[in-house]
């Protein structure tokens, strides 16, 4: 199950889903004269945040500092 993420008025609410409901719906939102291309786009964007989502929560991830650190911008 992934994250979706489905904006309310100024309010962003997370509620789980299955990959294919969450395919499904960034699809529908698409307009009406999306192509293919748009489509793909749309899902390869949508498995980058998943996969990005999923280290964060398993702790693989550098932290502000480290990144300040590493490019010498402290």
């Amino acid at each position: 199950m992934f994250p979706v993420y489905r904006q309310t008025p100024r309010i962003v609410i997370m509620a789980e889903t299955s990959p294919k409901r969450l395919a499904l719906k960034a699809i529908e939102n698409l307009p009406a004269d999306a192509t293919i291309e748009d489509a793909m786009e749309r899902l390869y964007f949508l498995a980058k945040v998943q996969r990005g989502l999923a280290e964060s929560e398993a702790g693989q991830f550098v932290s502000h500092d480290e990144v300040r650190t590493r490019f010498g911008l402290r």
